[in-house]
């Protein structure tokens, strides 16, 4: 598995939507180095009652807790990733990274961030880890209400946050109009913009954004695509 990777074992594991879980792994040696916004390669080996899949996938950190412990949410994309849905507690697991710098760049600037489906995962750990919210809007998007994840947690961190505003939007099965849900122009100038989630998604809103007098510097983005 790489002279890199760090023995971890899963410590816990909650569905919070449809076809998702989030992991809680808790490192056996000394644990990488890891901040909000970053992703890590694992590796899920056999336990009691689960297979394993025998080979790295990049996850997302959803939550980087002390002494060294991660969370990571997997969403059922895949052969893979399905097959993790029924992972149990004592599961070995080899991790490397730290990798990324998405919201690494995030200063003070009003922000738009943009979450699609299992791409709320930065966004929460960087709220989870006490990212000062003096100002960010956070636009949630998810097809069904059964598919949206860590909605009572995100509603209460956005009550004790006064300057985080949160808007939580199914879009259905079809191909939405976006520009419904986006500021104005006007609405967004000086703002930092962080969209994560799947690539189509992403694609498409890069665009509307451009439209909107956001572009170059001001535009970060992250895509999953992995399965």
């Amino acid at each position: 598995f790489g002279s890199a990777a760090r023995p971890y074992t899963v410590a816990a594991v909650r569905p919070v939507a449809r076809d998702m879980v989030e992991i809680a792994l808790t490192p056996l040696a000394e644990p990488i180095a890891a901040q909000v916004g970053q992703f890590v390669l694992v590796a899920f080996l056999r336990g009691e009652h689960f297979r394993g899949c025998g080979e790295f996938h990049p996850f997302t950190l959803s939550a980087v807790d002390p002494p060294g412990r991660l969370r990571i949410g997997v969403k059922a994309l895949g052969d893979c990733t399905r097959h993790i849905q029924a992972i149990e507690p004592g599961v070995a697991v080899r991790v490397q990274g730290s990798f990324g710098v998405f919201l690494d760049a995030a200063v003070a600037a009003p922000q738009f961030w943009i979450a699609g489906g299992i791409g709320i995962t930065p966004f929460l750990a960087a709220l989870r880890g006490g990212m000062p919210a003096q100002s960010i809007r956070l636009l949630y998007l998810y097809r069904h209400d059964a598919d949206a994840a860590f909605v009572d947690e995100l509603q209460a961190i956005a009550a004790q946050e006064p300057g985080l505003t949160l808007r939580l939007q199914a879009t259905g099965d079809g191909i939405p109009d976006l520009r419904q849900w986006l500021p104005e122009a006007a609405d967004l100038v000086g703002h930092e913009c962080y969209l994560c989630g799947p690539p189509a998604l992403v694609a498409a809103l890069r665009p509307l954004l451009e439209e909107r007098g956001l572009a170059g510097r001001h535009l970060h983005f992250e895509s999953f695509d992995f399965r």
